[in-house]
């Protein structure tokens, strides 16, 4: 992991490395065979977009861009699919990009790599859902390795307090403004009840659910929530007004005590976020800015070019056996 003033340096170098046009020549249709084959999927499964923008940001924080959260366990390695973090991954977004990867393998077969395809595919179901454009470069490898252990202490949990949250961003050369821009991911997607069941039931001595919760929204949320132990894929819209538009209501949603992780919640409370919830809520325009700069600095973290990867034929599994 690389120190922040390090991180903030490496970035305009690995800028250079990738490039816009990197398939111009090679694969000249990847844009529109990505756009084509997860906006398809997007109109067919709305929760889409959510789900693969959280597949992204998941893949792009461990390790780096390079389509490592995409292989799949076998008998000889438990992949960083399988970690307990990534468990609750919707399967909307890894189908998205298979879709995606199956139709660039048709056209121009070992060119694209998984990684760019799920660059790409991010890229397009922002838009697609209503967000900002942010300057997408490509060239990106796939990883060598991907194993279940890698994402530990990589990821903001729900359980975590403000400053451990704010820890693991800064870790990887984001500022807290670009932390809070990013986590406005949250306008659109899911989260699955075990994820903030606590807050709504034995929150704690002398309450069920967590003040912080608008009192309608929780009972909302009991209700809906009521069963979580015995299905435990029941799950809650992380915006409950526009759930599959990208817009600015997440932020608004969290000055009304409707914030859905203790995560969200906290993030209004905390004086150092605070100022950029209320700026966020207030300006939409402001947000998509500083969204799609923010995108941009993730979009490049860390990625593999040259030798370091490879061009999977299939982004669930490696050309050779690498462990």
């Amino acid at each position: 992991m690389f120190p922040l003033f390090l991180s903030l340096s490496f970035f305009p170098l690995i800028q250079a490395q990738l490039t816009t046009n990197y398939y111009q020549k090679t694969c000249p249709k990847f844009y529109d065979i990505v756009r084509k084959a997860v906006t398809d999927k997007q109109l067919s499964t709305p929760t889409t977009a959510g789900a693969t923008l959280r597949l992204f940001f998941h893949d792009c924080m461990v390790g780096g861009c390079d389509a490592s959260v995409l292989v799949t366990s076998d008998s000889f390695n438990k992949a960083e699919r399988d970690a307990a973090v990534n468990l609750p991954l919707s399967g909307d977004g890894f189908d998205a990009v298979a879709r995606a990867k199956g139709a660039l393998e048709l056209e121009c077969p070992g060119i694209a790599s998984c990684a760019d395809t799920l660059a790409a595919a991010a890229h397009n179901l922002v838009i697609a859902a209503g967000g900002p454009a942010f300057e997408l470069r490509l060239g990106r490898k796939d990883s060598l390795e991907s194993k279940a252990t890698d994402p530990e202490n990589q990821f903001p949990l729900p359980t975590m307090s403000m400053s451990e949250v704010i820890k693991i961003f800064t870790s990887k050369g984001f500022s807290v403004q670009e932390m809070v821009a990013l986590v406005g991911a949250h306008t659109i997607g899911l989260s699955h009840c075990n994820q903030f069941s606590q807050r709504l039931f034995k929150f704690n001595k002398s309450s069920d659910i967590d003040p912080a919760y608008n009192p309608e929204y929780a009972a909302g949320l009991k209700k809906l929530c009521e069963n979580y132990t015995k299905d435990p894929s029941m799950s809650a819209f992380n915006d409950v007004i526009t759930p599959t538009k990208f817009d600015n209501m997440y932020y608004k949603n969290l000055r009304k005590g409707m914030g859905l992780l203790a995560t969200d919640s906290a993030m209004f409370g905390d004086s150092r976020t605070r100022p950029f919830v209320d700026t966020y809520a207030e300006d939409e325009n402001k947000f998509f800015q500083d969204f799609a700069r923010a995108m941009e600095k993730l979009s490049v973290l860390h990625v593999k070019t040259g030798t370091k990867g490879e061009v999977r034929s299939r982004c669930d599994s490696f050309n050779t056996l690498s462990y």
